[in-house]
Order: C-alpha cells, then sequence, then structure tokens
C-alpha cells in the first residue's frame, strides 16, 4: 500500500537531509542523510527514543527550521530556495501542528486561539469567527468556545489545538506527543479525532515514542541517533468498542474539518492588516494591565509636563502681551534728544502743537496726542497731596485704552477752549476724597489753578504689580497756558492704524518730522519692538522648559523599550506559536510597533487629559490668567508621542520578529 502512494509523486520528499547544531567548537550531528517519501492522505508516525532526532525531523518538516544539508521538497517545491516569508505561508497554508503542550495564548480565548492562523492568512473577521466556532462545536467545545486555555481540561485544550491545525485547512497535520499530557481517556478521544482526519484525506503525522499510539497508524517510521533504521507499513489497531465510542462521541462529523471554501473574504494589505495588528496590541494590553500601566508611566508624566508647561507659557504670554497691550498697541512715541537720558533733551523745544496737526493728517495714523507732565500740589479742602499733572489731548483716552469709572473725558471743544477740567484715577480719588463721595463735578486745586472733575478712570491691574502713582489728566491747552508755561511737548504719542505696518509708518513719522526741524532732534520709541521682545522672550522661556520636559518623555521612551523588550523575553513562546501558525516575520514586527505606539498614544491621551485637569485647579488659585491650550500643542503631543513609540518600540519588534520559531516554542 505505501509502495503504491509512493509511486506517484510524493507530497513532502527529503533527500540527504542533514541537520546539525553548534555545541561549543564543535557540531553535534542531530539528523544524517535521511531520504524519506511521505505521500498524500498518509497516516504515520515518527517514533524513537528521546534525543532520537525525531522531534528535530518533524520541526524540518513542518517548515519551522531549515537543514543543514540536503533538499526538502513540498509538492515538488524546494523548500532551500524559500525566504522566510514564502516559509510563513507554506505553514500557514498547508501545514497544521498539534503540540504536545497545547501552546495555546493564554490571553485568548478558545475561539481567538483558533483564529490565529486565519488573521495571518488574511481571513475576514467574521468568516473566520464563524468557522472557528463550527470547528470547536464539531470537536465537542461548542460550550467552551469563549473559555480561556486556564478554563479548559488538557484534553478540552488540545481539542483547541487541533481546531487551530484545521483552521486553514491543515492539508498536513503534524503532532508532536499529541497525546503525552493527556490521561488515557482524553488520548484515545484525540487518536480517534486524528485517524478521522486522516479518513477526510488529511496527511497525518504523529511524531511520538509511544508504540502504541504508533500502532494507531498506517505507517511506522523509526528514527536512532538520526538515521531511519527502519521504514514499514502497519496495520491500524482497532479501539476496543466502547473506547471507540467515547473517540466518536467528540470527534468531528464528516465533511465538517476540510479546507476552507475559496469563498471566504480576504484581506490583502494596508488597514485591514493594521486593524488586526491593532486589535491583538489592544488585547495583549489589557491582558497585562499592570505591565502596560507601569510602561506608559513614563509616557504620561513627560506628556502631561509638555503640554502644560506648554499651556503655562501661552497663558503667560497672553497674559503680558495684554498688559502691554493696554498701554496702548500700535503706538508710537516721539521724545526730544538722541535716546532717553540725554542730557539736552530739556532743552529741545521743537515738539509743537503744529506738529499734531501735521502727523494727524497722514493716512497711515489714527489719533495722535501730546504729553507735557509735572508735579503738582492737589487740594481738596483740607486734603493736600503730590500728584503727577499730565497734559494731554482728547485722543489720549483711546490711545491707551482708558475706560471711565464715572463720568467722561474731556473734548476736543475742552482742549479748544482752555477749559478747567481734571480727569483723575482711583489714586488721587482715594487720597483726595472720603469713601463714599462721589468725585464727580468737584473742584479740585491743581496748584493754584481751581479745575473741575469730569472724570474718574478705571484702575488697571497688571502682572508688573498695583500701580501706587497718582495722576490726573487736563488739557494740553490748559496746562501749556496756565500751569506749565511752556507751549512745547515733553512728548507726542502716534497711533497707528491697525491695517497699516508700524516700521513703514515709524520711517515715514521720522521722515515727516526731520523735514519739519530742520533736522533729527528726536528719537521713537514703538510700542511694537515691546510686544515683540516679550512674545520673544515667551516663546524663548517655554522652549527651554518643554525641553526640560522632552527630558522626560525620553525616559519615558527608554522606560517604554526596556519593558518591551521585557515582554519580548516573557513572551518568547507567544511569538514561537504565532510563526508556527504561520505569521511572517513583518507580522510580528507590526504587531509589537504596533502595541508600543498604543501604549504611548495611550499614555500622550491620559497625558492630555490630566493637563486639562492641571489647568482646572491652576484656575482655582490663580485668578489673573489661566492656562491656553492650543490645538497644535495636543496635536504635537500626540505625535511626539507615536514617534516616541515608534523610535522606542522598534528594537524589540524587531527582536520579536528575528526569533527562530524552534528556539521561541521551546523556550518556557
Amino acid at each position: 500500500m505505501t509502495q503504491v502512494r509512493q509511486a506517484k509523486q510524493p507530497l513532502l520528499a527529503l533527500r540527504g537531509i542533514g541537520r546539525s547544531f553548534p555545541s561549543g567548537e564543535q557540531e553535534v550531528q542531530v539528523l544524517k542523510d535521511v531520504d524519506l517519501d511521505i505521500g498524500n492522505g498518509e497516516m504515520l508516525a515518527i517514533v524513537g527514543a528521546s534525543g532520537s532526532g525525531k522531534s528535530t525531523l518533524m520541526n524540518i518538516l513542518g517548515c519551522l527550521d531549515r537543514p543543514s544539508s540536503g533538499t526538502y521538497t513540498v509538492s515538488g517545491k524546494d523548500v532551500g530556495t524559500l525566504d522566510s516569508d514564502a516559509l510563513a505561508e507554506l505553514r500557514r497554508e498547508h501545514f497544521g501542528f498539534i503540540f504536545q503542550r497545547y501552546h495555546l495564548m493564554q490571553h485568548l480565548s478558545a475561539t481567538g486561539n483558533v483564529e490565529v492562523p486565519a488573521v495571518y492568512a488574511g481571513t475576514d473577521g467574521e468568516a473566520r469567527d464563524t468557522r472557528a466556532r463550527q470547528l470547536l462545536a464539531r470537536l465537542g467545545l461548542g460550550d467552551r468556545t469563549e473559555h480561556r486555555p486556564s478554563q479548559l481540561s488538557g484534553g478540552q485544550q488540545q481539542r483547541v489545538s487541533i481546531a487551530r491545525a484545521l483552521m486553514n485547512g491543515g492539508q498536513v497535520i503534524l503532532a508532536d506527543e499529541p497525546t503525552g499530557a493527556l490521561d488515557s481517556k482524553s488520548g484515545q478521544e484525540v487518536i480517534g479525532i486524528l485517524r478521522e482526519l486522516h479518513a477526510q484525506g488529511h496527511t497525518v503525522i504523529i511524531v511520538t515514542h509511544d508504540m502504541q499510539v504508533a500502532s494507531c497508524t498506517e505507517r511506522i517510521i523509526e528514527i536512532a541517533d538520526g538515521v531511519i533504521v527502519r521504514d514499514r507499513p502497519n496495520t491500524p489497531t482497532v479501539a476496543a468498542p466502547e473506547q471507540a465510542a467515547q473517540a466518536g462521541d467528540s470527534a468531528p462529523a464528516a465533511g465538517v474539518v476540510t479546507k476552507p471554501k475559496l469563498g471566504i473574504a480576504r484581506f490583502s494589505t494596508g488597514w485591514a492588516r493594521f486593524a488586526e495588528a491593532f486589535r491583538m496590541a489592544w488585547r495583549s494590553m489589557m491582558a497585562h494591565r499592570m505591565r502596560t500601566a507601569l510602561t506608559m508611566l513614563g509616557i504620561v508624566i513627560g506628556i502631561t509636563s509638555v503640554v502644560s508647561i506648554v499651556a503655562i507659557g501661552e497663558g503667560a504670554k497672553r497674559f503680558v502681551l495684554s498688559d502691554i497691550k493696554a498701554i496702548g498697541t500700535n503706538t508710537l512715541d516721539v521724545y526730544p534728544g538722541h535716546d532717553f537720558g540725554d542730557d539736552k533733551a530739556s532743552s529741545i523745544r521743537t515738539l509743537l502743537p503744529s506738529d499734531l496737526d501735521a502727523l494727524a493728517a497722514q493716512p497711515y495714523v489714527h489719533s495722535v496726542t501730546p504729553s507735557t507732565s509735572r508735579s503738582l500740589r492737589l487740594r481738596y479742602r483740607s486734603t493736600d497731596i503730590n500728584g503727577t499733572v499730565n497734559g494731554v489731548s482728547d485722543n489720549f483716552f483711546r490711545v491707551r485704552d482708558i475706560q471711565m469709572a464715572s463720568g467722561a473725558a474731556f473734548t476736543a471743544a475742552d482742549v479748544r477752549h482752555q477749559s478747567q477740567v481734571v480727569v483723575i484715577d482711583q489714586n488721587t480719588r482715594r487720597k483726595l476724597f472720603p469713601a463714599g463721595v462721589d468725585a464727580v463735578g468737584k473742584i479740585i486745586l491743581v496748584g493754584s489753578l481751581p479745575c473741575t472733575v469730569i472724570g474718574v478712570s478705571q484702575e488697571k491691574k497688571n502682572m508688573f504689580g498695583e500701580n501706587k502713582s497718582l495722576n490726573i489728566w487736563l488739557p494740553y491747552s490748559t496746562g501749556a497756558s496756565r500751569l506749565f508755561g511752556q507751549q512745547h511737548f515733553d512728548s507726542i504719542t502716534v497711533r497707528i492704524r491697525d491695517d497699516q505696518p508700524t516700521k513703514a509708518a515709524e520711517d515715514s513719522i521720522v521722515k515727516l518730522l526731520t523735514m519739519r526741524h530742520g533736522g533729527k532732534d528726536f528719537f521713537t520709541f514703538n510700542m511694537d519692538s515691546i510686544v515683540k521682545t516679550a512674545e520673544r522672550t515667551s516663546q524663548s522661556l517655554t522652549l527651554l522648559l518643554s525641553l526640560i520636559a522632552v527630558i522626560s518623555l525620553v525616559v519615558g521612551g527608554i522606560g517604554v523599550m526596556n519593558i518591551m523588550l521585557v515582554s519580548v523575553t516573557e513572551r518568547t513562546r507567544e511569538i514561537g506559536i504565532r510563526m508556527a501558525v504561520g505569521a511572517r516575520q513583518s507580522d510580528v514586527l507590526q504587531q509589537f510597533l504596533t502595541e508600543a505606539v498604543l501604549v504611548c498614544l495611550v499614555g500622550g491621551l491620559i497625558g492630555v487629559t490630566l493637563s486639562y485637569g492641571i489647568s482646572f485647579v491652576f484656575s482655582l488659585f490663580v485668578k489673573q490668567w489661566q492656562m491656553i491650550f492650543s490645538i497644535g500643542a495636543v496635536v504635537s503631543a500626540f505625535l511626539c508621542a507615536t514617534l516616541i513609540g515608534v523610535l522606542f518600540g522598534y528594537l524589540p519588534a524587531r527582536n520579536a520578529a528575528r526569533l527562530d520559531p524552534i528556539e521561541a516554542l521551546a523556550r518556557e
């Protein structure tokens, strides 16, 4: 019978196969010049004592290992010419493995374990779930589909591994000591299932040291010291009636464990493969919650630090700029002399009312106000204080964005008529008038000039602290003729239109006044320079603090790499199982890399959430300004987390992908 099968082209053919392993400075020859043909549909046993080479032979037959010498062909295809991905495809599409220790993944249910080969084959999720449940039901596990391996008996776990071997069709079933870890009853049931599979056309190869198990096959190959010493046909032993009945109760019904139909939907590459890697990574994370939490702790701290510091920096910058802008945005101050502290400035008297008219006529000018200040005595009834008296125009309050708490500012008519009216600030009001007294309408002495208070300005608090100076403002014409005894101004403030570039306007003003004065006897101070300086300073500080925070991100990334490296070591056997059922190196690389990135992204999400929580607590204690979050900062945080996941997850993922499946499966 065996000779008839071998007359055809064998399904599996080995010629001169040798396999040696390094041992110190020497090599140990495990297989020596093995010739073997296995036909399609055979059921045979490879038997031998421990160390005889039978497991090594099975690994070569299942494309888990490569021979050191000789050739091995599967359906006429030379396995030695195939790369790792092609070998993975062979294992995935043609072989099904049944291991002595079951090699099930503990974090997956029975259905999830059975589905694994179909995941790497690209089978649609719904289709593979349906097939996995059908296989489990036909193997007597219909009520155990959602149980994890730890919830199943040894016999049930072995049935799950059989269903997994059949998931993609399992043309060749390789069973390594399939009954070695089972009691006699469970062992008989497994042998019954294997014989049923053989009857349905599967090629079944059993590797065992138990001659009683081997006697159930049609052909027995004995191996000793790496050499096939006997290859003989066998008449299978018929099980006792009650044992056959027990096996039959749980064996698959005829025709239900054949290869998958070609109509099953498949996905090829791209998004679908990534989605599968994402799902597997998420399951792994949920199965090891404590390890995952510790892994992402550094990322959480780093992202929280970066996002919070950027938000604090942005809030501080806006607070500073709002205070600076309150002084007057788009404004340009003109002073006599060459710079602040010029000794000759007091003798320069060229800033005159005619300059106001010339500047106001320029198309880029919004408004103009002069300023002349003196320190004078202020009196109301018996109260006598010293304050700063400022002669300004009616535009001053618009230029400096000063609002009235009560009353109103003086008008252009007051300036023309040299009206004896003043606007006082809150400090002056508190010093001159008793609490509860309305200052508007009251007459005070400014120096020796009686003036009516027509307005009280609002108090303005800023980051520079409380302003304790006392200020009053009156029409510059009144101050010039009745208080100061001068017609020239100490300074002129020009507000530039919002749609005009301040630098170009400044150049035009300098050119205009230089021409009017017959020379440049003044200098300008642009408020935009303060704004830009504040912005640059704030950005520099934010950048510096962010770089410090990024260090914690890098430390967190190193933590991710360390934990992932430990994870690869802990999950070596899982990786071997995945490779045995057909996972490509790229599949393993993608899964572990996706897991690293996912850990960092979840850590990033938690970090951003914590940052918003910190912002809420911050607002309870700091009332003057708030943390400002920007979409750019949040997006950058997630991009940073992704980049860290890729950079620090690549090495562990690559190490996982490069594992040898035989060594990985042997690791406990």
